[in-house]
């Protein structure tokens, strides 16, 4: 429901102080309307005009906006402490996450969760954890990818425009490869190994890093048999599967781990 014309007064006035104090490479924004408050899946701006939020934060609000259990979680732990680095004062909360993950995890191995601050961030040290694993250097990522957007991660997603504008030399040993589906299949998934072999020696490849459902790249769902394809190719090369669930998993295709939907069992799975 609309109360004034769009943008309303008051988000023009915010407007002009961001003009003056934002920096530039956050100016953009798709809505000229601030948001005051939100609800569900509906935002009411500064001016009192309600819209429905079709982004949910780029993936983030899972649950929409200022659900109950949420904010109740929120309050409880503020009135406890805001903050510690668990290397200096560890506390329970974290030991917590990390055992449900665990326990919500696929296949029956030994698994251990670690945390960091953002996606691109789960991302660099899966690459890292990989290259200490198996002394490797090369990775391995595929076309439409979207992996973050530090200087690693950055290599590792296939858009130039707009993230990769003026912003390189960019990271060694980062190796793309065709991402087949079943309306663009690309190539014959029996030919991969063939293509990667004529690119890079597979025996240098430290991890194959893959979107189980590609996001910003399109939401590109892989040809069938092209994920198995891959673990069992790893397993040949010694390579490790990592998914990137940072758009695709807890919960967002009916399971918690988008990979679950293929029945395989990766190396390292990250989630922000």
């Amino acid at each position: 429901s609309l109360k004034t014309n769009l943008p309303g007064p008051k988000s023009k006035e915010i407007a002009q102080r961001r003009e003056k104090y934002v920096a530039k490479p956050m100016g953009g924004s798709l809505s000229p309307c601030y948001i005051a408050h939100g609800e569900g899946a509906l935002v009411t701006d500064v001016d009192g005009n309600q819209f429905i939020d079709f982004t949910g934060g780029w993936g983030c609000l899972a649950v929409g906006h200022t659900h109950k259990k949420v904010v109740a979680a929120i309050k409880d732990q503020a009135e406890k402490y805001l903050h510690t680095d668990f290397t200096a004062i560890p506390y329970e909360p974290l030991v917590e996450l990390a055992e449900k993950l665990v326990k919500l995890a696929p296949g029956n191995t030994p698994k251990a969760a670690a945390f960091f601050n953002s996606g691109a961030e789960a991302i660099e040290n899966a690459v890292k954890i990989a290259r200490a694993h198996t002394k490797r250097p090369a990775i391995i990522v595929f076309e439409n990818a979207f992996h973050g957007r530090t200087l690693l991660t950055m290599t590792m997603t296939h858009k130039a425009m707009p993230y990769k504008y003026k912003f390189g030399p960019f990271a060694s040993d980062i190796y793309r490869f065709p991402f087949p589906t079943p309306y663009h299949p690309s190539i014959k998934i029996e030919d991969f190994e063939k293509i990667v072999s004529n690119t890079v020696v597979p025996d240098s490849v430290a991890a194959i890093v893959v979107e189980p459902i590609q996001g910003e790249g399109g939401f590109n769902v892989p040809q069938k048999g092209f994920l198995e394809y891959l673990r069992r190719l790893t397993d040949k090369y010694g390579m490790l599967l990592v998914t990137d669930e940072i758009q695709s998993g807890i919960g967002r295709t009916g399971k918690f781990f988008a990979i679950e939907n293929w029945d395989i069992e990766p190396d390292i799975i990250c989630l922000a």
